[in-house]
């Protein structure tokens, strides 16, 4: 079975910037460095300049990536800002509560024959994302998480697709 790695990074008005690459442990970390750094080269105008001015957060959601010391060294080195995550907390990562789930609906019971077909429509489904299905998610996300600190970190029940 072949894979892929999908890093999408993405704000309320839109993706900023998504890149597949070959899913190795050793890699993801090197992977996160080059696109959390325009210098790499292939970034949009609106990644440049979120870049250069610093308003942007980073969301940590615990992947192994995040956590290896050449990354927190880099994020520390540049000043980047990092928003933490509660470990083993799925539902407060967009990622894991909308952007994955609704790729996979949309992609669900279609036969791909190789890693290119399925790039090429996960970047058809990325492309049909409209604004206001981002800014929803960003509603959730901060609904979410005002559930979390309620709870003051503790598990709780409820309707963790809040409308």
């Amino acid at each position: 079975m072949t894979k892929s790695m999908l890093i999408v990074f993405f704000d309320i008005q839109g993706i900023v910037h998504h890149e597949f690459a070959p899913p190795r442990p050793d890699h993801e970390h090197r992977v996160l460095l080059q696109c959390s750094s325009p210098s790499e080269g292939g970034y949009s105008a609106k990644t440049t300049e979120l870049w250069r001015v610093g308003n942007w957060l980073l969301h940590d959601d615990n992947a192994p990536s995040h956590r290896a010391l050449v990354t927190r060294e880099f994020l520390a080195h540049n000043s980047i800002i990092t928003l933490l995550q509660q470990p083993y907390s799925p539902d407060l990562a967009p990622c894991d509560f909308f952007l994955f789930p609704k790729m996979k609906l949309q992609l669900k019971g279609r036969r791909f024959d190789t890693v290119e077909e399925i790039q090429r429509e996960s970047q058809n489904v990325l492309g049909r994302l409209r604004e206001d299905d981002l800014q929803h998610v960003f509603q959730q996300w901060q609904w979410r998480w005002d559930r979390c600190v309620t709870a003051q970190g503790d598990y709780f029940e409820g309707d963790a697709s809040q409308t």
